[in-house]
């Protein structure tokens, strides 16, 4: 599968999913009389992040990734969201930023060497630095957004994280 389409149309369906958790997670909360901010500092376990930094390390993760592969600079965000209404803009401007990217931007991505910043000296070759460590990062913070708001009790099911299908007849 080109780059492309394993990164941009994913990252942004799932980021597009994680908005529609949050919508639920607010009318949950509502429901509940409880101010739904309490969610963002939800965690799984006392030595994981809370929601809130889950939802920026998945948004991270879908520009940083992006960019590297292509060669471009990803924006920078300072992680000082505190309301829900902060992290969905978040949330917005890392699609609107995924939307700036073309198939035209990913050639050559797949052979070219990404320098690894978490080892010095050490570079991986774009896909295996996509397939190896990015998608499984990205999906690790997303999956633990979608388990803190399970675990609270937001009526969120398998078909919320999947999202749609392109599907057609048979």
């Amino acid at each position: 599968m080109p780059l492309y389409e394993a990164t941009i149309p994913q990252f942004k369906k799932a980021l597009g999913n994680l908005q529609q958790w949050l919508d639920k997670a607010t009318e949950f909360a509502t429901s509940k009389s409880f101010d739904p901010s309490v969610l963002l500092t939800a965690r799984l376990a006392p030595d994981q992040f809370p929601l809130i930094r889950q939802i920026q390390s998945a948004c991270d993760g879908a520009k940083t990734t992006s960019a590297r592969l292509t060669g471009k600079q990803p924006p920078v965000h300072p992680d000082t969201e505190q309301t829900l209404d902060e992290i969905r803009a978040r949330i917005s401007t890392v699609l609107a930023y995924l939307d700036t990217f073309s198939a035209d931007d990913f050639k050559g991505a797949d052979t070219r060497k990404i320098p690894l910043f978490f080892m010095p000296g050490k570079a991986a070759l774009g896909a295996d630095y996509l397939n190896e460590f990015c998608l499984p990062n990205f999906y690790f913070h997303l999956t633990t957004a979608y388990a803190i708001l399970r675990h609270n009790g937001v009526a969120l099911g398998k078909m919320d994280f999947i999202g749609s299908m392109t599907v057609s007849d048979v």
